[in-house]
């Protein structure tokens, strides 16, 4: 029987999922768990670099990435979900590539730049952020990951990590870690409710806990099409956002149809508003369902159990570079 192949993707505990996570990694995830095997973890590890300042929410958050992993169709029979800091060999292997990673090489990471920019508020420019690319080669290369799920602003860093892997092979002259392969999503990324980037930070988001009347106020204040005025403007679907989540979550049939509505003014953006609140509250229902029934002695539980599959494949790996790199087992 032909061993499948590994994939390792994770997401930091630093505030609620929301639909941005859904289209843009989850339903991914949930698809390619019966084609690989699959580790997803919480990596509160990375979101410690940022909220090392102010950390009192992040075991919550934790638990509540965990509801939402589960709740949104990842099965732990089928794929291992675990926490990053559960498994200490994480910042072993760190510590081993972060001594043949050139500081050039972290530096010019666009997506560590690009961090330094939205996170403008917090002091960020530590030591421990600036290798944080270095710990996410390390959460790839110590399950030996063939490959990662990312989204195309993601591809710089995924190079990185085999550019280190790379290095580590060549140095020692072992092919110990596979040069992981990107699986692309192919849903773009959702714009906030206000039409920026979404963001935790911006609070610009619909959060997969949401209540139905959350989402309902929340999609009522969306930044609609910016050029129509008046309710007898003709409306241009492309450039507004609530279309482009109709567009995300809607049938296409409907979509068509409000679609050739809006464009001839026949309905007004407020009626548009109340069909995607709807949508939404439908789509999300079964994730709301499925999150109650998610005790915290279930969540705990499931979590421990991913936390030792993860550790023993982990401790396989260690040994057998610190063997390479002549530390004692």
């Amino acid at each position: 029987m032909m061993t499948r192949k590994r994939i390792l993707s994770g997401m930091r505990p630093t505030g609620k999922l929301h639909l941005g996570h859904l289209v843009g990694a989850l339903n991914n995830w949930v698809r390619l768990q019966d084609e690989y095997q699959c580790f997803y973890m919480i990596a509160d590890w990375h979101a410690l670099m940022s909220e090392y300042q102010n950390p009192k929410d992040m075991q919550a958050y934790i638990y509540e990435v965990a509801r939402d992993f589960i709740a949104s169709g990842l099965d732990p029979n089928r794929c291992t979900i675990f926490i990053q800091s559960q498994v200490p060999e994480h910042l072993e292997l760190a510590m081993v590539l972060s001594d043949l990673t050139p500081l050039s090489w972290v530096e010019r990471c666009p997506t560590y730049k690009e961090q330094l920019r939205e996170l403008k508020g917090r002091e960020i420019t530590t030591y421990g952020f600036l290798g944080y690319p270095v710990l996410q080669a390390a959460d790839i290369a110590l399950y030996k990951a063939n490959a990662v799920p990312v989204g195309i602003d993601q591809l710089p860093h995924l190079e990185l990590t085999r550019e280190i892997v790379r290095r580590f092979n060549t140095t020692y002259k072992k092919n110990v870690f596979p040069e992981p392969e990107p699986i692309m999503t192919s849903t773009p990324k959702l714009l906030g409710l206000d039409n920026r980037k979404m963001s935790k930070s911006y609070g610009n988001f619909i959060a997969l806990s949401d209540t139905p009347e959350m989402i309902e106020k929340k999609v009522s204040q969306m930044i609609t099409d910016p050029e129509r005025i008046h309710v007898k403007d003709k409306g241009h679907p492309s450039i507004c956002t609530v279309f482009s989540y109709l567009t995300n979550f809607g049938d296409n049939a409907v979509t068509s149809e409000i679609k050739n509505l809006c464009e001839s003014a026949s309905i007004g953006c407020t009626a548009c508003k109340k069909s995607l609140a709807k949508i939404l509250i439908d789509r999300l229902a079964p994730i709301r369902e499925k999150r109650a029934l998610l005790t915290d002695p279930k969540i705990k539980e499931i979590l421990a159990e991913g936390a030792k599959e993860a550790g023993d494949l982990a401790s396989r790996t260690m040994d057998e570079v610190k063997g390479i790199v002549g530390l004692i087992r």
